[in-house]
């Protein structure tokens, strides 16, 4: 499996009879290339679309249930002295993303299916801790080609989950292509269309969707692609999910009483807030006053749940202010996509997701309040520096101990694995898929015992 690709399946020669196999000829938008699977495949139930089929593949996958013991924000299991709900995890941010890439995507005429297959592929990649999990990993990785969420979502998508195996055309041996998903599905799930480096337009960027070792898959995906620009699907699914972790966060920052809503009118504590927007979530030329502005068009809505106190009418204004921010953005996105691109069908390569820049500064603010009022918080630091010194000494731990300590399917690999470079992968892979809980039990056990192994 280490680096190469089911050669037989890559010039899909029996693609021609793949209409019989799977219901798509009705799709607007979507040709026979974008249903298209890597591994032709029968459907077991026929007359369901293709894309049908790539939703419940995902929705019934083990990794999008892992996601249920990841940080999202708060550590799952950890509790605040006025915590009195489960916090959002992973698996909720995505379910919650899902939930509005599905309705901003049929408004503006992609398959629904397709959108929300997206949306909950979008996070799978990422490993126990967040993206402070991901830096360790990316630390360890160097040597590898680095460690990215998104990259790993691919990977994973592709290779990793166990669900269809197909014979290598060199060896005649079970190799696994992952969920087969359709090409549509797979390019709308990728944000980052290029590998490590190659950023389009910033150089400095640690951002990218594929590792070398998966780059015969990628290119199968992105077939006829426009260079480095991601899909329409992609755009909208991207724009949700900055909707939903932007206004959920904040959701869970004042119910957990971190965020005390008369700070976003205090001056000092504003400057603070615009300063955390600036270079991160919006351009580092951007001027404070249009942040000042996009927050104050948020604080003069009459559904704005001034004085927050955790009263069960506070809460109920809480969760319309909720839905109306999801809304406010999305019809923003909706109204300025149609105003450029008409009333049709907007699929693939036809057109580019329009977000006025009022929208995205209004949600950039949000990001920037949650940022300094949760994120930033001492304990949270002090917890996230514990978190990196667990994946890092497991890391170790697993190298020097390998295949003890591996799942069985990652054993497997790393017993197939002919070099240190391929080996180190497999145990990169293995810590991405645990969750905080079992990077933290798996960490204990290996760092008391001493067994023999064959390192890295």
């Amino acid at each position: 499996m280490e680096g190469t690709a089911p050669k037989a399946y890559e010039n899909h020669a029996a693609y021609e009879n793949h209409a019989a196999y799977e219901n798509h000829a009705a799709y607007g938008g979507y040709d026979d290339s974008a249903v298209e699977r890597w591994a032709v495949e029968p459907d077991k139930r026929p007359g369901r679309t293709a894309f049908q089929r790539d939703r419940a593949r995902v929705l019934h996958s083990a990794a999008l249930r892992r996601l249920a013991g990841k940080t999202q924000v708060v550590t799952p299991g950890t509790r605040s002295q006025v915590w009195d709900a489960s916090p959002r995890t992973r698996l909720t941010h995505s379910l919650e993303c899902a939930q509005v890439g599905r309705e901003l995507g049929a408004a503006l005429g992609c398959d629904p299916d397709l959108v929300e297959a997206a949306c909950l592929s979008h996070d799978l990649g990422h490993p126990p801790f967040g993206h402070n999990g991901e830096q360790a990993l990316n630390e360890f990785a160097e040597d590898c080609g680095g460690f990215e969420g998104n990259a790993q979502s691919l990977r994973l998508l592709a290779r990793i989950e166990p669900k269809r195996f197909v014979p290598d055309n060199d060896t005649g041996e079970l190799v696994s292509v992952g969920l087969n998903l359709t090409r549509a599905v797979l390019d709308a799930a990728t944000k980052y269309p290029w590998p490590r480096g190659a950023h389009p337009t910033d150089a400095t960027s640690s951002k990218f969707g594929v590792y070398e070792d998966d780059r015969p898959v990628f290119d199968w995906v992105r077939k006829g692609a426009p260079g480095t620009r991601t899909c329409f699907e992609a755009q909208v699914m991207d724009w949700s999910d900055d909707v939903a972790y932007s206004v959920h966060d904040v959701e869970d920052g004042l119910h957990a009483g971190h965020i005390d809503p008369n700070c976003l009118q205090a001056e000092p504590e504003r400057q603070e807030i615009f300063a955390v927007a600036i270079g991160r979530y919006v351009p580092a030329d951007t001027d404070p006053a249009e942040l000042a502005e996009a927050l104050d068009r948020l604080l003069d809505q009459e559904w704005w749940p001034h004085g927050y106190d955790g009263t069960a009418v506070a809460q109920a204004r809480l969760k319309d202010a909720t839905s109306q921010l999801i809304g406010r953005f999305c019809l923003a996105a909706e109204g300025a996509t149609r105003e450029t691109y008409g009333s049709g069908r907007l699929t693939r390569y036809g057109a580019e997701l329009v977000v006025p820049k009022g929208a995205r500064y209004e949600c950039a603010v949000l990001k920037a309040v949650a940022d300094r009022y949760v994120m930033q918080r001492a304990e949270q630091e002090r917890l996230r520096a514990n978190q990196r010194i667990v994946v890092a000494e497991l890391a170790e731990a697993l190298t020097a101990r390998a295949p003890d300590g591996l799942d069985p399917q990652f054993r497997a690999l790393f017993d197939q694995a002919t070099e240190d470079r391929a080996r180190k992968r497999v145990i990169v892979d293995q810590i991405a898929s645990l969750t905080d809980a079992s990077a933290r039990s798996l960490h204990l056990r290996l760092t008391t015992r001493s067994h023999g192994g064959r390192g890295v």
